[in-house]
Order: structure tokens, then C-alpha cells, then sequence
């Protein structure tokens, strides 16, 4: 078996998911799209990448390929995008090289990267319920030898007893370490194979030393064994490496659940007008496509008979509906909502402004994937000091003090015990899980494992408008001119139609009768009987009012007239979020800028500017436009925190050093954030903000206490005044008060007017 390149950054990189590669080379020219300027692009589904390391190698190795253009592999879904010069190489090529490297690809298929996410939890579950129960019963005899023996001064329990126990102790201990320690030992030898170390490595060597002096004190009739000290070390590890795998997972269906937004068949016009059920993957430019009321376009075109109203969410953001006509252009994705329409397709699926999104989203997954945590970089100076220190107290004994082999080993094993990267490994994971408990009672879910580290950071906070400064859902602003009976009868047709200006007289009016003979006209309104006399509730002009300059275009305004009495105005507002306001103001105190960018209009996003308090706004931005603006901040050195809920914020939320989406949100949206928070009111996302810089303040303490217990064991190790028994119960110690200071993460916050107060 093949395995892969680790960097020394990379502590833990769960290699025991390595499939077994075989020697067949699959050739991908049939997955070849071929595009302007003369050049071609592949998507390929890369299994064995596991790190940040085999990205390097990976992306590495392909764009030393005379030809290639680029090289992109998304970590969290195993795609790999490959673009080259056309006639410049044979595809299978491609796939030789990976093979070479010692993965494995095939055809992208996301369902098998989500498989294989869920094997590896389930393989770290089993894995820390195995060391779990050794650690308990190993434990219990632990207990029960020190409590007999009752220490240097001898006690009843005499020395066949004693031995006993310690066979029993290692007849559990062995075969647990051989199976829960395998993340460990795969990895720590995947990293070695590569020429590097990583953490793994000295756990691994801390466990097979400890359980090998162990074997070699039973053998031996010792007093001592320390098979307990072995098992508890896995069981700790393991429990942080299981909970950082959850979260992680969490993080990685966003694309998935965009492409869920595309239609996978289509229902296409032939020559003869007689219409047949395709597969989106068939349909070719220049044909036409029948789109019924509930249907999404499956692929980019324009529309070339009929008029309806559509969802155009997935490109502004806005809630409202979109008005089409011949000759408007339609996006993949996008719902018709209310009457039939004919497109004409432009584009192919795999070009499509879904598929583009997705390509957006994976890219910025794929740089959030190669950020180093803390951990990661205390694991890069840990590993050769405390390996070079183990290495001289055994020459050090060996050869200068004469103490014999077994003294040399012992001293050598308490040194990597008592320095063994428990504490180092728990500080990080132990902050996080405190942390993340305390935003869950908040209404914050924490999505990605570097998540509170990377929100930790930032410099801005970039907001979208629609669903995020405000709630997203429209709601009568001229309530208090509107008299209640002209509410009720205009209720009373609204009831009848499903668009989201209806909706909000609806929500105003309450519960109520519906009108008789009540058709809705797509575009202009509803129309009916209220009360037996003919009424309009709609567009202006549809209604019969005449508009004056001033106010034509206004989107989010509609009439009521019946009969002959006169038309009725309503005015509707996007809300503002409770708090929104109180949160821009508290990130200005703390000198963090905030900055609003959206896809609708100049008019009503100033409007909600103002309202919030965000001096520098941008209004009709397209998804590349707002990743744009993103990669123009990052450029400056701006660690950017992006605030979104549309389809269209996917991408950026993605792409931003970290993301926050609200529950409402569209499922992509929040699968693609690092964090997510309910609730109408914006506050919790100074929440997460506060929580995740006293995380970190929490882990810099924990590595920084390591360093300390680490400054004052290690010489003690040294010198042999420590045994490996006292160095794993010193180890322990190290965990717990780790965990302790983690837990002081729990002490409530509140907020109140915008402050915040313990």
C-alpha cells in the first residue's frame, strides 16, 4: 500500500482510510470538457488525500506536467480540476501521475467522498470505545496492585499475585493498543515513509515503549508495569481526534447540497413540438426546454415564449420573484413559479451558473483547508526537541552513567511519557468542545473544527443584505395609513396567491375568508369578488392607478382598488434584524470594520446601510463580484469574516478566512459556513466573535502551561528521579488542568443594549 506525503504540520491525518490501489490506470477522456481557448478541463475524484500535504504533492506533481494549465484538488470532497492546452497530453496521463504518487482517482462522484468521510468516524468511534474500556478495567487492577502493595513499603498482596494482574493488565492492553492506536501508528509511519514527523510520532513511539517496557517488566517479575499509562494516553487522543472529526464533517456537503439545486431531468421540445423527459446531462445548446410552474431550469439559456415570475434567490439574494419575458436570460437553478415558459438553452450542465458556484465554493473550501492551526504549529518545534532530548537521556545513560540498557530505556520512556503531547494535543480540542457547547445554549452551531480560530482573527466582518442585516421576509411599512377594512378585503384575495408581497398582507391581516372567483394573472396580481364587488390587489398599472415618476420601478409596493372606490397603497420593508445595529457599533468599538455587500438594488440596499450603520456598502454584486471584493481585502492583509444567507453567498462564504450563516438560511449557504446561529436577532454573531477570541487566549494559555510543565519535568526525566509510572500519572495531571482551564470558557455572557457584561 501506497501512502501519502505528511507534512509535519499535519498532526493526525487520518491515513487509515488508504484504499488499496490497484495497477489499473483508468483513462478520463470521456470526462474531458473542452472549452475557449483552446483549453481542456477535467474533474477527477481523488482517493488517499487526506492533508494539507497531499494537496502540495498532488497539485505539485500534476503541474510539473508539461501542459498544464492548473491544478486544483478540493480536500473536503476529494475533486480534483485539471485544466490544460489542448493536444498538449493524453488525459490518462493525468491519472498516471496521480497514480504514481500513490492515490487512486476515478469520475468525480461526491457520493463516494461522503461515504468515505463517514467510514473514517466510524473507524475513530470504535477505535476510542476500545481504548475506553481497557483504560477502565486496566485501571482497576491499576488501582487494586498500588492499594496492595501500598507503595515502596510493601503489603499484602505478595508477588505472584502482583504478576497475576499485570498479565491480566497486558492480556487487555496489548491487543487494544494494537487496535485503537492504528490512527496513530498510520499515520506516524505515513509521515515517517515521507521523510517528515508529525505528532503521531511520538505518541506512537510513547505507547510502543510503554507497553514493550511493560512486557519487558512482566517478563521479568518486575514491580511495575505501565500498560494503564499506554492505554490512557490513546483514550485521551483519541476523544479530541473523534470530536475534531465531527466537526469537521459537518463543514464539508456545502457543494453537495448546491447541486441539489439543479435539476437532473428536463423535459425537451423535439422537432415535431411533442415533448420528451431528458437527462439534464443531455441537453445540448440551441434546444429548447418546457418549464413548468415548480420547475428550475436545468441548464443556462433564455427564454423565447411566455412570461412568468421566478426565484432568482440563487443570483441576487432577494426573496422577491423575478418578472420574465421573451429575451430574458435564465440561470440554472432558478424556479418558475407561476406560469409556463419555453428557454432556449446556452449552455451544458457542467457550465452552468450551479456548477460555477460549486467550482466557487470548493475553492475556497480548499483554502480554508490549508490553514495551519495552533496545534499544528506547537506540533512542528514539539517533535524534534522532545525526540532529541529522548535520545540523549538514553546516551546519555547508556554511555556516560553506565546504567545499563534497562535503566537507559526506562529514563528514555519516562522522558517521552512525561513530556508526551497529551496535554499539547487536548489543548486545542479541549477549548473547542467548552466552546462549542457554550455557543450551542447561545443558538451558535459550530460547523469546522479551525473554525473559532480562524474567527478569532479576523480583521472585517462583511455582511449580506437580505436575510442577514435584515430577516428577509417583507412586511407592510405603511401599516398605520392602511384602514383595517381595506386590509381585510385585500387579505382576502391575497390569500389566494403565494407571492411573497401576498404573504406579508396575509401575516398582517391574520386568519380569514377567502374571496370568490379568484384567479391570479402572473406578473400583475389577483383578482376576485370581495364581498360580491369586483377587486384588484397588484401591480399599479394592472390595478389602474397612475404612477407618477417618483415612484415608478418601485419594487416593493403594490395596490388594492375595488370597484370604483379609490386604490389603496401598500408599502412594504425587509425588517431589520434585532440588534444589527448594536452589533456594527460593538465591532467599531473593538476597531473591526464591517461593510455590507449585495445583489439587489442602489436604493433599498443604502436604505438598510444607513439603518445598520455600515458606512461602506456595495449594491447589485453577482457571486464572483462578492468573492471579488473578498480576494481584494484578503490581498490587503484584511482577514475577512463573511455574514451571508443566500444561494449566492455560498461561494463567499466559503471563500472568506471564516463564514456565519443564520438558520434560515438556504441549506447550501449554511453548509458552506463555519458557523451557524438562529434567532431573529443578529447578536449571536458577536457572540461567536467574543467566544472565539477567548478561545483563543484559552489555547495560547494551555500550550503555554505545557511549555511550563514541559520546562520543569523534562530535567527531572533527564536526571532519572521520575519513573515512567510517576511520569503517566504526571501526564494525566498535565490533561486535567488543561481541561480545567478550558472550562472557565463556560462562564455566561449577556448582552444588554449592545454591551456585554459578566
Amino acid at each position: 500500500m501506497t501512502t501519502a506525503n505528511i507534512t509535519d504540520a499535519e498532526a493526525g491525518c487520518p491515513s487509515h482510510l488508504e484504499p488499496a490501489f490497484d495497477a489499473a490506470i483508468i483513462d478520463p477522456s470521456p470526462f474531458v470538457r473542452h472549452e475557449r481557448d483552446n483549453i481542456a478541463k477535467l474533474e477527477l475524484s481523488v482517493h488517499g488525500a487526506h492533508c494539507g500535504g497531499c494537496i502540495a504533492k498532488i497539485e505539485g506533481g500534476l503541474k510539473s506536467i508539461s501542459g498544464v494549465e492548473s491544478a486544483r484538488l478540493n480536500l473536503s470532497t476529494g475533486r480534483l480540476a485539471v485544466a490544460w492546452r489542448e493536444g498538449a497530453l493524453h488525459p490518462i496521463v493525468l491519472t498516471q501521475k496521480i497514480a504514481s504518487l500513490g492515490y487512486r482517482a476515478a469520475a468525480f462522484d461526491p457520493a463516494a467522498a461522503v461515504a468515505e468521510v463517514d467510514r473514517e468516524g466510524r473507524f475513530l468511534l470504535r477505535c476510542m470505545a476500545v481504548a475506553g474500556f481497557a483504560m477502565a478495567n486496566i485501571m482497576l487492577l491499576s488501582v487494586a496492585i498500588w492499594a496492595g502493595h501500598g507503595g515502596p513499603g510493601g503489603g499484602e498482596m505478595g508477588p505472584a499475585t502482583r504478576q497475576f494482574m499485570h498479565w491480566i493488565s497486558g492480556m487487555i492492553a496489548l491487543p487494544a493498543v494494537a487496535f485503537a492506536g492504528r490512527p496513530f501508528f498510520r499515520s506516524a509511519l505515513s509521515a515517517l515513509k515521507a521523510g517528515h514527523a508529525n505528532m503521531d510520532v511520538p505518541i506512537s513511539l510513547a505507547v510502543f515503549l510503554a507497553t514493550g517496557l511493560s512486557i519487558y517488566e512482566t517478563l521479568n517479575h518486575g514491580r511495575d508495569a505501565y500498560f494503564d499509562a499506554a492505554v490512557m494516553l490513546l483514550f485521551f487522543l483519541l476523544i479530541g481526534r473523534y470530536l475534531d472529526h465531527r466537526l469537521r464533517a459537518r463543514a464539508r456537503a456545502a457543494a453537495q447540497e448546491l447541486l441539489a439545486l439543479q435539476a437532473t431531468t428536463a423535459n425537451r421540445l423535439t422537432a415535431d413540438g411533442s415533448v420528451e423527459a431528458v437527462s439534464a446531462h443531455d441537453i445540448a445548446p440551441g434546444e429548447r426546454i418546457l418549464l413548468s410552474p415548480g420547475d428550475r431550469a436545468p441548464v443556462d439559456g433564455v427564454v423565447v415564449e411566455g412570461a412568468s415570475e421566478v426565484d432568482v434567490s440563487l443570483v441576487t439574494g432577494e426573496s422577491a420573484p423575478a418578472e420574465m419575458h421573451e429575451g430574458d436570460k435564465l440561470f440554472a437553478g432558478v424556479l418558475n413559479m407561476s406560469s409556463r415558459l419555453i428557454m432556449e438553452a446556452r449552455a451544458k450542465v457542467e457550465d452552468s451558473l450551479v456548477a460555477d458556484l460549486t467550482r466557487l465554493i470548493e475553492a475556497g473550501e480548499q483554502g480554508k483547508s490549508k490553514y495551519v492551526r495552533l496545534a499544528d504549529r506547537a506540533a512542528a518545534l514539539y517533535v524534534p526537541v522532545v525526540h532529541s532530548l529522548a535520545l540523549a537521556t538514553f546516551l546519555g545513560w547508556f554511555f556516560l552513567a553506565d546504567g545499563g540498557m534497562r535503566v537507559s530505556v526506562m529514563n528514555a520512556v519516562a522522558v517521552l511519557i512525561i513530556t508526551c503531547p497529551c496535554a499539547l494535543g487536548l489543548a486545542a480540542p479541549a477549548v473547542q468542545v467548552v466552546a462549542t457547547g457554550r455557543l450551542f445554549k447561545e443558538g451558535v452551531l459550530v460547523k469546522s473544527g479551525d473554525a473559532l480560530e480562524r474567527l478569532a482573527e479576523v480583521d472585517a466582518f462583511v455582511f449580506d443584505k437580505t436575510g442577514t442585516l435584515t430577516l428577509g421576509r417583507l412586511k407592510i411599512a405603511s401599516l398605520d395609513e392602511i384602514a383595517p377594512d381595506d386590509l381585510n378585503a385585500a387579505a382576502m384575495l391575497a390569500r389566494a396567491s403565494r407571492h411573497p408581497l401576498a404573504r406579508a398582507v396575509v401575516d398582517a391581516a391574520g386568519a380569514g375568508p377567502l374571496g370568490e372567483d379568484i384567479h391570479e394573472t402572473p406578473g400583475c396580481g389577483v383578482e376576485g369578488l370581495v364581498d360580491g364587488v369586483r377587486a384588484r390587489f397588484g401591480r399599479a398599472d394592472w390595478v389602474g392607478v397612475e404612477m407618477s415618476d417618483a415612484n415608478k420601478g418601485v419594487a416593493s409596493e403594490a395596490w388594492f382598488k375595488s370597484d370604483d372606490a379609490a386604490p389603496v397603497r401598500f408599502e412594504f420593508e425587509d425588517a431589520v434584524r434585532d440588534a444589527a445595529g448594536d452589533v456594527i457599533a460593538a465591532l467599531a468599538e473593538q476597531n473591526v470594520e464591517s461593510e455590507m455587500l449585495s445583489g439587489d438594488a442602489q436604493a433599498p440596499a443604502q436604505r438598510i446601510a444607513e439603518a445598520v450603520g455600515v458606512k461602506a456598502w456595495r449594491a447589485q454584486l453577482a457571486p464572483a463580484d462578492k468573492i471579488a471584493r473578498l480576494e481584494e481585502l484578503a490581498q490587503r492583509g484584511v482577514r475577512v469574516a463573511m455574514v451571508g444567507d443566500g444561494l449566492n453567498d455560498a461561494p463567499a462564504l466559503a471563500a472568506a478566512h471564516a463564514s456565519l450563516s443564520p438558520g434560515s438560511a438556504a441549506d447550501a449557504s449554511q453548509a458552506a459556513a463555519d458557523f451557524v446561529f438562529q434567532g431573529d436577532s443578529l447578536a449571536p454573531v458577536l457572540s461567536a466573535y467574543d467566544v472565539s477570541k477567548r478561545a483563543r487566549r484559552r489555547v495560547l494559555e494551555n500550550f503555554g502551561f505545557a511549555a511550563f510543565y514541559n520546562a520543569c519535568a523534562i530535567p527531572l526525566a533527564v536526571f532519572g528521579f521520575v519513573t515512567p509510572l510517576i511520569a503517566a500519572l504526571a501526564m494525566s495531571g498535565s490533561s486535567v488542568i488543561v481541561t480545567l482551564n478550558a472550562l472557565r470558557l463556560s462562564s455566561r455572557f449577556r448582552a444588554k443594549e449592545g454591551s456585554w457584561t459578566r
